[in-house]
């Protein structure tokens, strides 16, 4: 019989405490638990992006991590972000620049140029470029995408 762990942490801005199995995966919890479906699996192996939220403001594969490890933290998803008064930002210029089509990967991408906003204010195009290295798209190409965040550090 495998023990139950009690967690407590911050998600989009509301204090939460939940009990998961050790074994849980932080997508299945976000989206299973606390049903957060923004959050979108894919390659279930930490290389598309698809299933990025942010963990204390940091990008992380949630496809990869534990549950438990968001014991203390502070998680944003894709539905923390914008709220009644409008999008955010970031989430503004994608769609300023349509740089999202079927919108599967946009989730990932969007929670990615926060960190990397929140981390660098003002990157270069490579910077950019580098950043969204570990998120992937097979509709746009990317040329919108980084046309949106250059849009935010270079209006």
């Amino acid at each position: 019989m495998t023990a139950s762990l009690d967690l407590t942490f911050t998600l989009n801005g509301d204090a939460k405490t939940a009990r998961v199995a050790p074994n849980t995966l932080l997508i299945d919890f976000l989206r299973e638990a606390c049903q957060l479906r923004g959050t979108k699996r894919s390659c279930d192996m930490q290389i598309c992006g698809a299933c990025t939220v942010l963990v204390d403001d940091r990008p992380v594969s949630s496809c990869t991590t534990l549950a438990a490890d968001i014991d203390g933290a502070v998680v944003t998803t894709i539905e923390g972000l914008g709220g009644p008064d409008g999008l955010d930002p970031v989430q503004q210029a994608f769609l300023d620049h349509n740089a999202l089509q079927c919108g599967f990967c946009t989730p990932g991408f969007i929670l990615s140029v926060k960190a990397l906003l929140h981390a660098n204010p003002a990157p270069s195009h490579e910077e950019i470029v580098e950043h969204l290295n570990g998120n992937l798209c097979r509709c746009t190409g990317y040329h919108k995408i980084i046309d949106a965040v250059e849009s935010l550090v270079r209006p």
